[in-house]
């Protein structure tokens, strides 16, 4: 008997000079909206019962998406939202590149810390125990969680038993889904980073 989860990354959306973090009111863009139409249609045959969303908005737009195209209202999980980045939240990118600690941060995330933020360590925590809150409510059923980069590469490194410093060596695009099988004390991993480019 086993959770069948799909982690899926949220669909594209317009502010790509800058970090959003968790900065509210970031929705989709057009090809956002398109993308996340696509994660409904492919998620139509995957007899789902349950999808689950991160707070922010961006995440919620895609699986409201979802959630129209499987039949289920989405319910939030605040476990599931972005990394909090503190000071940098909001910050343009150009900026970023000369700010103390940002080339640290994306050569040493294992170790790093964005000023006031959370660490990766901090989100692996919760979202691993997010993950198995969410495995016992369903132990045998097929669910979708829409979350964030960084955060779904923290639950795959988890799953594999890889440092979060391997984070860097694979890809987790916008509206991109990978899944896994989970059960008491194990898991492993079945699909990463499908995309609706590959269809």
């Amino acid at each position: 008997m086993a959770t069948t989860l799909f982690l899926l990354r949220h669909a594209a959306h317009g502010e790509l000079h800058r970090l959003c973090g968790r900065l509210p009111g970031i929705p989709l863009g057009e090809a956002g909206r398109a993308q996340a139409a696509w994660l409904g249609a492919r998620l139509r045959r995957e007899a789902l019962e349950a999808v689950y969303t991160s707070p922010l908005q961006r995440c919620r737009e895609t699986a409201a998406a979802i959630g129209a195209a499987v039949a289920l209202a989405p319910a939030i999980e605040p476990d599931a939202t972005e990394i909090e980045v503190g000071a940098w939240s909001g910050q343009s990118f150009e900026a970023l590149a000369v700010a103390p600690g940002w080339d640290s941060w994306n050569a040493e995330r294992d170790r790093a810390r964005p000023p006031g933020g959370e660490s990766m360590a901090e989100v692996t925590a919760r979202i691993t125990a997010l993950i198995e809150r969410l495995r016992q409510r369903h132990p045998a059923g097929r669910i979708a969680l829409v979350s964030h980069a960084d955060v779904i590469k923290a639950a795959v490194c988890a799953l594999l038993g890889l440092g979060i410093a391997a984070h860097a060596r694979f890809e987790v695009a916008p509206a991109s889904l990978t899944a896994c099988a989970l059960w008491p004390g194990g898991g492993k991993l079945l699909r990463l980073n499908e995309t609706g480019d590959e269809a």
